[in-house]
């Protein structure tokens, strides 16, 4: 099959498109063809060796973790799942080497839940991870609740956007910090926007002089200072960009993937409570210009990657 793979570490031009071994499934796995897969800056960071202690890479490794596609094939004991199943996975396992800008991936079914019927594949493809750490950080690691003001961080792009509207969802005030060409979109999404870099603290006071209830930091170094000085009293604080977050008394969470959790985001877009916005997509052989745009850092929503059905090759069951 036709995927995205890289044979070591580097920037962009170490991704190869070209035929990789066929994926095989395991029992408690699912064989996806894969539609759209959503690309995230852990994607890059992966690939420049920045994650090397903490998952070991199998190389070659095939790029991506994000995935909306069709089942085509279960695993001896799947029961989850059938043959034609519309799904979405954050399919990230404990080393680095099965990824999903692919035409098929083997998917464990905990990693996976049925794709929202009112999204397309490529809005679906770009809700698993940043969907996931929105909600595990919003609803579990900060436990968001109604009528309390948190502060979201990059509250423009693929993370930041999701959690603008769950905090919306939760029935919390939400405000987010963008850049000025963002403050229509974050209005958008519900939330109230103030620009980042100096005097945010003064901003963020203005809106909010008694301080905020919780922060969801996405950031890091000084922004994170910063959002633990504009804490209320028994404010909270979670940062999945800084592990020092615990150094301020906050938590650090590092998304992990959860079917119950992803289950739950597909039906919040069902309801309309969650959205994606996708900037721009680029095809499966063009994927190194899709991280190119995506290590930009100014995305809007996502970037995903869309696989062509018509050119892809046969994987055998």
């Amino acid at each position: 099959m036709k995927a995205i793979s890289y044979a070591r570490y580097g920037g962009p031009e170490v991704l190869e498109y070209g035929d990789v071994r066929d994926p095989r499934v395991g029992p408690d796995s699912v064989l996806v063809k894969v539609r759209a897969a959503g690309v995230n800056p852990v994607d890059w960071k992966c690939r420049e060796g920045h994650l090397d202690a903490l998952i070991e890479p199998v190389f070659p490794v095939v790029t991506g973790w994000d995935v909306a596609g069709v089942v085509v094939q279960p695993g001896a004991s799947v029961t989850e799942f059938a043959v034609g199943d519309e799904v979405i996975g954050y399919v990230r396992e404990d080393f680095l080497s099965r990824g999903t800008f692919a035409e098929y991936v083997a998917a464990p079914v905990r990693t996976l839940a049925r794709k929202p019927r009112n999204l397309t594949y490529e809005e679906a493809a770009g809700l698993p991870l940043t969907g996931l750490t929105a909600y595990q950080v919003m609803g579990k690691a900060l436990g968001v609740k109604r009528g309390e003001t948190v502060l979201v961080h990059a509250a423009a792009g693929g993370v930041g956007s999701i959690a603008v509207q769950l905090g919306r969802h939760l029935g919390a005030r939400v405000i987010g910090t963008a850049s000025e060409r963002n403050h229509d979109y974050v209005r958008g999404l519900g939330g109230e926007p103030v620009s980042y870099g100096d005097g945010l603290a003064e901003r963020v006071r203005g809106l909010a002089p008694e301080g905020v209830d919780a922060v969801f930091d996405t950031v890091g170094g000084e922004t994170l200072r910063i959002s633990a000085n504009l804490l209320a009293t028994d404010g909270r604080l979670a940062s999945i960009a800084d592990p020092d977050v615990v150094d301020y008394g906050g938590r650090y969470v590092f998304v992990r993937p959860d079917a119950a959790d992803l289950l739950r985001l597909t039906e919040l877009a069902e309801q309309g409570a969650v959205g994606v916005h996708v900037s721009e997509t680029f095809p499966l052989e063009r994927a190194a210009d899709a991280y190119r745009r995506n290590e930009e850092g100014r995305t809007r929503g996502k970037i995903v990657v869309t696989v062509d059905w018509d050119s892809e090759s046969p994987v055998s069951p």
